[in-house]
């Protein structure tokens, strides 16, 4: 039965065991810290081991957001992942994931929309609530880029990292999930990219930076209008975490520069689908994110598309903090 709309009760996530610092780059590429932290604002980022597969952490971030706010993984009845990266065509991460948890036969989707990913995934899960098609999703955001990264190559592998978020929605009687922004830029299809033969990671990072900060902000300013509100309203602003040289700037053209702005890409790089998810998680349970708050959520990448939404923060009397797997 079709219902008004659906709302975040539960975040979670996890970051690989392995700390890469900046410094620690410098022993095997033509780099410094000093040159990382100029052009990317990242200090450090989590590179995955063998055993900490796209799927494996894509279980983790989603077993942290149940136990959060103590919900039955059984009552799930629709896991969407969103990755790039993931080592299987089939059985997809979904898949894998709701099996391992024990969702007890909840349908299972993987979207690949690259960064932006994970806010496509969420907007579609809010849909199918809305539609009356599930009650309660688990919403996941997996990649572990540095398998698909040029150790070599400088200009991506002081970027990339690994990790994964997640977040529980379920029905409501008030829509706390608006509607969706979104789009690509068809003259961008390749901005980028992961094509063979070699399916490493590679993009036009100045072309990307261009289209942020020339169009990002009008794009990210659709949800705010669609959802009814005004931008003084907005208490949180979470961007794919691709560069702080493009999270401040955005920030600053939305007027939002002195709003909670979530800047985990300084410790976590960028970890695409997973960027979004990963870093609303740390901040809210690390209590820096409050409750009941307007969020702004906007991601962009790969395809090349685009994605942004305005959600509202889960409330601090049903989630709480369980030590996450970091």
């Amino acid at each position: 039965m079709p219902v008004a709309g659906s709302r975040i009760v539960a975040l979670g996530h996890y970051q690989p065991r392995r700390v890469v610092a900046n410094t620690d780059l410098e022993m095997v590429v033509d780099t410094s810290d000093d040159w990382i932290r100029t052009r990317t604002g990242i200090v450090s980022r989590r590179h995955a081991d063998d055993d900490e597969t796209v799927p494996e952490m894509a279980r983790l971030a989603a077993e942290h957001a149940l136990a959060s706010s103590r919900i039955d993984a059984a009552t799930v009845d629709l896991v969407i992942a969103s990755s790039m990266t993931a080592e299987h065509r089939s059985p997809n991460v979904a898949g894998i994931v709701a099996a391992a948890i024990g969702t007890g036969g909840a349908a299972v989707i993987d979207v690949n929309v690259a960064c932006s990913g994970f806010v496509h995934a969420l907007v579609m899960a809010d849909l199918s609530i809305r539609s009356g098609s599930a009650r309660r999703a688990l919403v996941i955001g997996s990649d572990k880029m540095t398998a698909f990264t040029d150790p070599g190559d400088r200009s991506t592998c002081v970027l990339t990292a690994d990790g994964a978020g997640a977040v529980v929605i379920e029905a409501s009687d008030v829509a706390h999930i608006g509607p969706v922004a979104w789009g690509s830029v068809p003259s961008m299809v390749q901005a980028v990219r992961m094509q063979p033969p070699t399916d490493l990671f590679a993009q036009d990072g100045r072309a990307v930076y261009r289209w942020a900060l020339t169009h990002g902000a009008t794009n990210a300013r659709k949800a705010i209008d669609l959802a009814g509100v005004d931008i003084a309203d907005i208490e949180v602003l979470v961007t794919h975490q691709a560069n702080l040289r493009i999270i401040e700037p955005l920030a600053m053209q939305l007027g939002l520069s002195d709003r909670i702005v979530v800047t985990d890409v300084v410790e976590s790089g960028n970890t695409s689908a997973a960027s979004i998810p990963l870093g609303f998680s740390k901040w809210w349970h690390a209590g820096r994110i409050p409750a009941d708050a307007l969020a702004l959520l906007f991601g962009f990448g790969g395809g090349f598309g685009y994605a942004s939404t305005v959600v509202r923060t889960p409330q601090r009397d049903r989630c709480q903090t369980p030590q996450a797997s970091i």
